[in-house]
């Protein structure tokens, strides 16, 4: 006989998170503020802001040797909305303007571009290591390592790209089939949209969890990285569809930024994804701790306080009963 030892869909710390839900999100909240979660936040939003447009030139360069430029450029529209929902096409203007006159790329421009590009994530792993903080304790990580992270990615990120380009093409091509049923024609269309956002979310999931399971120090399970990645990317499809519903209905930020409208959108869609992909790395954490210390092992406490540069209480009283004794004994003299 083999023995085969039984499969546990819900695990342990599942099935505690399921019985106590909100005792784990009120340690999920209060950890994300210990570690000041927002202020690293928006050094992310930040510095994703200086590389987004240098990122997308060289991927764009790279591709648009390769890819015809209007499916290139199609798709990078389609893509770009899942990140700054509605100001996907004054980006892409700005990339198409930025082509038309590469031939005066030198060697200085693109070292400077590679090194702006980079920024990004080196500052998320920078934030994602004090999420973790537990583990950069135990494990270190080579400083070689830390340097080739954020090129791998942005190679990453390309072939991504060029891959979206072909299931793109298909699922389009797909939609304007029509299929004749007892005599109607019905169009898939329909059908061609719902698998593009069915795809579109799943890839979104699949590249959070991608940022999980590799730039934390040590190696992360695929199925923690898997709950952060659902999390965060569930979290951020409502949200993302709650900011294109309030730009094109109440927001008045036209009127009140001007010129620099695309910058204060495209900051702010960042540091609302920025703190969603903190709080599902906070949530993994979180997770980790029921497994080893227990869902209260409190968090480090981060904080910016001034320094109280005044004397503790016990020296005080040590200078006052010195004070004391010293006129105590001048009167006696006297």
């Amino acid at each position: 006989m083999i023995n085969i030892p039984p499969i546990t869909l819900v695990t342990p710390e599942a099935k505690q998170i399921i019985k106590h839900p909100a005792a784990f999100a009120l340690q999920v909240i209060r950890a994300f503020r210990a570690n000041q979660g927002l202020l690293l936040a928006g050094a992310v939003a930040y510095y994703t802001l200086l590389s987004i447009v240098p990122l997308l030139i060289l991927v764009v360069m790279g591709l648009s040797q390769v890819v015809e430029q209007t499916v290139l450029f199609d798709t990078l529209r389609r893509a770009l909305e899942w990140v700054v929902p509605g100001q996907s096409a004054a980006l892409v203007q700005e990339l198409q303007a930025f082509l038309e006159h590469r031939a005066a790329l030198g060697w200085v421009l693109l070292a400077t571009m590679l090194f702006f590009s980079s920024l990004a994530f080196s500052v998320l792993e920078s934030a994602i290591s004090v999420i973790f903080l537990h583990r950069v304790k135990v494990q270190k990580r080579h400083f070689l390592v830390s340097l080739a992270f954020p090129f791998a990615y942005i190679a990453f990120i390309a072939l991504a790209l060029f891959a979206a380009t072909f299931v793109l093409a298909n699922l389009l091509a797909f939609g304007q089939e029509k299929v004749l049923v007892l005599g109607f024609s019905w169009s898939l269309s329909g059908l061609s949209r719902a698998a593009l956002y069915v795809v579109g979310v799943g890839v979104e999931i699949l590249l959070i969890s991608s940022i999980y399971y590799f730039m934390p120090v040590g190696r992360i399970s695929a199925r923690h990285a898997l709950i952060g990645g659902a999390t965060a990317g569930l979290l951020w499809e409502v949200i993302r569809h709650g900011l294109v519903w309030y730009f094109t209905t109440f927001s008045q930020v036209t009127i009140v930024y001007g010129s620099l409208t695309t910058a204060i959108v495209v900051l702010l869609s960042f540091e609302i994804a920025a703190t969603l992909l903190l709080v599902g790395a906070q949530v993994i954490a979180e997770y980790e701790r029921i497994g080893t210390n227990g869902p209260t092992l409190p968090a480090v406490q981060l904080h910016t306080d001034a320094v109280d540069k005044s004397p503790p209480a016990s020296s005080a009283r040590v200078h006052r009963g010195r004070r004391r004794k010293n006129k105590i004994s001048a009167t006696a003299r006297r």
